[in-house]
């Protein structure tokens, strides 16, 4: 299981460099979205909560926004195995983001997804410079 997390995971994440970037076409923002529960909550590193609409609406427009954006993620664990749904954390490793202060950052990452891999509840926490 720890490897599907770890492979959905990246693939969502590349998503989130190609769509920032330019590369992806908008066909890909539409699998996404499919990706997503339709309860999904987004917390992020501010504490601001954003639901499935709020969080797609963060990508439209934005498209190529960012051609300098990259993303490594890292330290992928499998926390619980509740059944239907699974808790998992990672850490999130961005570079030139434009959005964030600083650029280069880091951000611990603690998701709900259910059993087939939608992402229910999505929760990132700032970690400190270096």
């Amino acid at each position: 299981m720890l490897e599907q997390i770890r492979q959905e995971v990246e693939d969502v994440h590349r998503f989130f460099v190609r769509w920032f970037t330019g590369v992806a076409e908008a066909a890909e923002l539409d699998a996404f979205a499919a990706r997503l529960h339709p309860d999904v909550q987004f917390i992020g590193p501010s504490g601001a909560r954003t639901d499935r609409a709020g969080l797609i609406g963060m990508f439209e427009g934005r498209h190529g926004a960012n051609p300098g954006f990259a993303i490594d993620i890292t330290e992928v664990q499998l926390v619980h195995d509740l059944g239907d749904h699974i808790v998992a954390t990672y850490i999130e490793w961005q570079r030139g983001a434009k959005n964030t202060t600083p650029p280069d950052n880091a951000r611990l990452t603690t998701v709900l997804l259910t059993r087939d891999l939608k992402w229910r509840h999505i929760h990132e926490t700032a970690l400190p410079p270096g």
